[in-house]
């Protein structure tokens, strides 16, 4: 049995508490707490008679004739000094804006707790019980019932004043009193009546059942499980009543509805109260047990049990012994049950104690589960209500579960979950990997560590192969094979698997793993070498897996010693990948020119790329040839390369436009050839196409006159982006001509400068001396006997001469030129000066 709270000491307690301290493995359905704070304080003071409970607040009433309204926290929000005696009830109203109070004094209060509005009435017998009408906020519905001797009905007129009227009288006291719509319900000490307000009319009478209980001792409990379902605890009797509508047929004189009994059963204790829980009851019980020791009968603690009703018996779902303060002095008539329908929640209240009793959610289940070990359920029902947990935490319960079965010495279930619970945390990962290996156990984890997303530290899987490496070369290269050569550094696994072959060199489990971790780091020369050593039969799968083609160059011999047929096989089956004369032509383009035409075929088949640079850097290869394989597999770009270079431009243009239907290609392709006829040929195939129209535009303004184009165009079609291709036209003409302009000013000004130049030069003096020889009778141009005259004339060229020696000029050409400058077709120079003495 659950207990709400630590056993108090006291001597009948504790048979009580041997009988109850057997742990059960069924869970508990509801949770308990004591009401504290200023409940506390009130009840070290007094002791609680009645309470009432509203979903906003709790309003007590003790002995001492105050009233308390609470939080739901126990802590004070006001006090009323409503009497000197004995609170014997309380009522609020629906809304909780109106209070009604009675005492053991006769004193009766109505009042609003937010208003002014007020009813007093003192009369001469104790008012046992109180009613406010559920909705006594509506001026419709100032109503409220009292009961002592005899039931009373209280109605505000409408001139405010108060009239009362006797619904009932004449069996005794009355004892309870719930209200509920129209319907109000009342126990005296013959049995429970029914009353209809609407029709001012009684429905029914229930009988008590054990007439030899005392009903002040062992009082009715009523409620309301709605609006027509009323429960009934009496003694040990429970009764469930169904108020139902009487057919017009039956009417004659009898009420309009009567009430029929749908479940009745027996419980094994008294019933202090009652309370609805969806289709279950929630029953308060008063316990009396017999002490094997003195054989006396004592008071037990209560009890608070869930059942389940069935037409004539019922279902106990739970029973919790209850450790209430001063439960060992209290009656059955000291507990009341109490409960708020919005929230369920019930309140036990006792003159010494008020505990709360609420549903338990997931998070207490998960409390349960994991108080019992139950790990594995937790963390189930912790993924299943993750959005409604508030003080779990699925991680915190997976780490929880780990650490359990780690101590439970099941390693290798804590290693698989950790894939599960740890996710994607490295950090979480890493700390259970060191957990692991301070117990010796990283074997265990090594299967389920993650390899890609998340990836941990290097470390951590260089840790798990160095364990497996120092006592289980098989595990070691299992794990080689698995496990991406990423995760670690391979230069340190590769150094401690040498460090061991130094002890074990013939190793073969070692040597293979060494092999592939060669391949890990791409040093396949060396890792060759060990599977041929090994005579491994999965070397020539290994070299096809990873391209190893470029490294067996060297290595050929052993290939064919290992295996002469498969290595023949390799080398013939991948003449392309082992590219000799690739790389001979890229050493000398006319090496093994006569294997150019080969090469054109290995290309073509497998290394389309190099195809094209080839055809371009070779002069040796046959272009018929060339052109044919090209064509025979409809490779473009090659074809019309070769139809350009063997002179056929007109068929290369006509591809590019017909095969590749790029315009921009085109052009530039008649750009490079600039040929006129082949202009004419693009625009000729592109006058149709406005695409092509509008790429011609735009590109062959500096090359073709675009008014030939522009003339061709038909009146009417639409050209993507005409506009902007006739202003690109007019820019491009607009820049030649400022570049026209601009290469004219420089012209002028480079001649005017050379003109200047030419002038100041010519100009100067030139040198005559004995050296100086006469071009055209090559004898001294001076004299050897300066005292004769001479006559000498140097042209500009610095070409000297006698003038005897140079022809008479003619009267149509009176200008004199240099002979040797006319005659070398220098151009003419004129006389620059004449010399005579």
């Amino acid at each position: 049995m659950a207990e709400a709270e630590e056993q108090e000491s006291g001597s009948l307690e504790e048979s009580t508490d041997e009988s109850e301290e057997e742990e059960s493995e069924e869970e508990p359905k509801l949770k308990y707490e004591r009401l504290s704070n200023g409940v506390t304080e009130i009840l070290q003071k007094g002791a609680a008679s009645c309470m009432t409970v509203h979903d906003k607040f709790l309003a007590l009433g003790t002995h001492y004739g105050k009233v308390y309204l609470l939080d739901v926290q126990g802590n004070i929000t006001q006090k009323f000094d409503v009497s000197p005696v004995k609170i014997n009830q309380i009522s609020l109203d629906e809304s909780g804006e109106h209070m009604g109070v009675c005492s053991e004094d006769g004193k009766v209060q109505v009042f609003g707790l937010y208003s002014g509005e007020e009813f007093h009435e003192t009369f001469d017998c104790p008012i046992k019980i109180i009613a406010v009408h559920p909705h006594f906020v509506r001026s419709s519905c100032k109503q409220f019932v009292t009961g002592g001797k005899k039931l009373l009905l209280f109605e505000r007129s409408w001139m405010n004043r108060w009239k009362s009227s006797v619904l009932h009288e004449g069996e005794g006291n009355i004892r309870n009193v719930k209200w509920r719509g129209h319907l109000i319900a009342w126990a005296n000490n013959m049995g429970v009546k029914i009353f209809d307000i609407s029709s001012k009319q009684r429905i029914t009478n229930v009988p008590r059942d054990d007439i030899s209980l005392r009903p002040d001792m062992y009082p009715c409990s009523l409620c309301w499980k709605d609006s027509v379902t009323l429960i009934i605890g009496w003694g040990t009797s429970v009764k469930i009543c169904s108020v139902k509508e009487r057919h017009a047929s039956e009417m004659r004189d009898l009420p309009s509805r009567y009430v029929e009994i749908v479940s009745q059963f027996e419980t094994e204790f008294y019933i202090s109260g009652l309370a609805p829980l969806c289709d279950q009851l929630v029953v308060l019980s008063y316990v009396k047990e017999v002490s094997e020791k003195s054989e006396r009968e004592y008071c037990a603690r209560p009890r608070l049990d869930i059942i389940q009703p069935l037409s004539e018996t019922c279902e106990e779902i739970s029973s919790d012994a209850l450790t209430v303060r001063g439960f060992q002095e209290n009656e059955c008539r000291d507990y009341h049950l109490e409960s708020s329908e919005g929230e369920s929640l019930f309140y036990i209240v006792s003159p010494r104690d008020v505990v709360v009793a609420k549903e338990r959610d997931q998070d207490d289940h998960i409390d349960w589960l994991l108080e019992k070990k139950k790990y594995e359920e937790a963390l189930m029902a912790a993924e299943i209500s993750q959005k409604n947990i508030k003080r779990h935490k699925i991680l915190d319960i997976g780490l929880a579960y780990i650490n359990h079965l780690v101590e439970k010495g099941e390693y290798d279930t804590a290693a698989r979950k950790c894939q599960k619970i740890l996710g994607k945390n490295a950090t979480l990962w890493e700390y259970e990997v060191y957990k692991f290996k301070e117990i010796g156990q990283l074997k265990a984890i090594s299967p389920y560590l993650p390899r890609g997303d998340p990836v941990l530290k290097p470390l951590i899987y260089e840790m798990i192969l160095h364990e497996f490496l120092e006592s289980d070369y098989e595990g070691f290269a299992t794990l080689i094979r698995e496990w991406p050569g990423d995760l670690y550094n391979n230069s340190v696994i590769v150094q401690a698997v040498r460090d061991h072959l130094k002890k074990d060199s013939q190793n073969k489990t070692l040597l293979k793993t060494l092999a592939e971790l060669y391949t890990y780091d791409k040093n396949y020369g060396n890792a060759l070498e060990i599977y041929l050593t090994l005579r491994h039969k999965d070397v020539f799968q290994l070299i096809h897996k990873h391209n190893l083609f470029s490294s067996i160059k060297d290595k050929i011999v052993l290939l064919m010693d290992f295996d002469s047929e498969k290595a023949v096989d390799m080398l013939l089956d991948n003449e392309d990948k082992i590219s000799y004369l690739h790389k001979l032509f890229k050493r000398d383009h006319h090496k093994g020119q006569r294997y150019h035409e080969k090469q054109i075929s290995l290309y073509a088949e497998y290394d389309r790329p190099n195809l094209l640079p080839f055809l371009r850097d070779s002069t040796h290869c046959p272009l018929e040839k060339a052109l044919e394989i090209c064509q025979q597999r409809n490779f473009v770009e090659e074809t019309v390369y070769l139809l350009s270079r063997m002179g056929n431009s007109r068929s290369a243009l006509k591809m590019i436009m017909e095969e590749l239907h790029d315009v921009d290609k085109a052009i530039e392709f008649a750009k490079e050839q600039d040929d006129g006829e082949l202009w004419e040929d693009l625009i000729l195939y592109s006058i149709d196409k406005p695409p092509f129209i509008t790429g011609l535009l735009n590109n062959i303004g500096t090359h073709v006159d675009p008014i030939l184009l522009i003339h061709r165009i038909k009146e009417g079609m639409e050209i993507p982006n005409l506009r902007d291709s006739l202003v690109k036209i007019l820019q491009d003409y607009n820049l030649q001509i400022l570049l026209r302009e601009g290469c004219k000013k420089i012209l002028v000004a480079d001649s005017l400068s050379l003109l200047k130049k030419m002038h100041r030069t010519q100009m100067k003096g030139v040198l005559v001396d004995e050296e100086n020889i006469c071009e055209s009778c090559l004898s001294p141009i001076l004299p050897s006997d300066a005292a004769k005259p001479f006559s000498v004339v140097v042209f500009h060229c610095r070409h000297m001469f006698h003038k005897e020696c140079l022809p008479v000029p003619s009267m149509n050409s009176p200008a004199q030129y240099c002979n040797i400058c006319s005659a070398k077709n220098r151009g003419p120079g004129s006389a620059i000066l004449e010399m005579k003495k």
